[in-house]
């Protein structure tokens, strides 16, 4: 069974190619709360392989979670491999939005371990998460902002024309906001987030979505953000190399490197 084939008309979409953008894993830190890039186009640990997509796995909290699933399986399974990371750790998956580069990944994830709950989108079709329970996973579905377990919460349903659901977690030195592609903006994201949990926010993590974008246009985003407090940034996936780089120039030391393998301590 496809449960992408059976279940969803995607979206037309484009996708722009973002060039690679080298990285390395983050040292140190007490690694009791901490983030993995399991699937991403933009390259960290050589030995994994990279394609279009986001998938980050969470540790240290009441479940181990994985936010998305990029959108190729066997790539997902093998990177997970690769980084000593067992799937049945797994007990709770976060999809941000249906495009396939983001749920992509989940059939093939869910014959290694379905023994998980996943929260979806309730603008997701019946038909995707009847798929997903055919396959012996339990779906909960989030519309408006939530707490989905201890320190976790989702944002609930964000954006017009193409829904998403941004994940914020809470730790000792604030919050972690991560996004798959932050289709509904990066800064209206922050700016919800912060307004929801009244917390300064520590770090904005993942795709946010600037491909494309000019230098002028980023550089006020990046005004924003820093007017909203955010400390640190990782950005990857969608966001671009040319906004890369500047998130990289504005933040200096507190630039994050969030490609394919990257591990983020979160008290560090």
């Amino acid at each position: 069974m496809n449960i992408l084939g059976k279940s969803i008309v995607m979206s037309v979409s484009v996708l722009i190619g973002t060039p690679a953008y080298s990285g390395i894993d983050i040292p140190g830190g007490d690694l009791s709360y901490r983030l993995t890039i399991v699937f991403n186009n933009i390259p960290c640990a050589s030995r994994l392989k990279t394609a279009w997509g986001f998938s980050c796995l969470i540790e240290g909290f009441q479940h181990t979670i994985l936010f998305d699933t990029g959108s190729d399986g066997d790539i997902l399974l093998s990177n997970m491999k690769g980084l000593g990371i067992d799937p049945g750790a797994v007990s709770a998956i976060v999809l941000s939005h249906i495009h396939a580069d983001h749920c992509g990944g989940l059939e093939k994830f869910l014959q290694r371990n379905h023994d998980v709950t996943i929260y979806l989108p309730e603008s997701f079709p019946a038909s995707f998460s009847q798929a997903v329970q055919e396959c012996g996973a339990r779906i909960e579905t989030v519309g408006e902002p939530a707490q989905l377990f201890a320190q976790v919460h989702s944002t609930g349903e964000m954006g017009e024309w193409i829904k998403e659901q941004s994940l914020v977690l809470e730790i000792p030195k604030g919050l972690v906001i991560i996004t798959g592609c932050a289709h509904p903006g990066i800064v209206r994201i922050a700016q919800k987030v912060k307004g929801l949990h009244k917390k300064g926010i520590y770090m904005v993590v993942g795709g946010f979505h600037l491909a494309g974008t000019s230098s002028e246009q980023v550089r006020e985003i990046i005004r924003k953000l820093k007017g909203l407090g955010v400390e640190k940034v990782a950005p990857s996936h969608c966001t671009g190399g040319v906004a890369i780089d500047l998130f990289k120039k504005s933040w200096g030391k507190n630039f994050v490197e969030g490609g394919c393998g990257a591990v983020i301590p979160l008290n560090y």
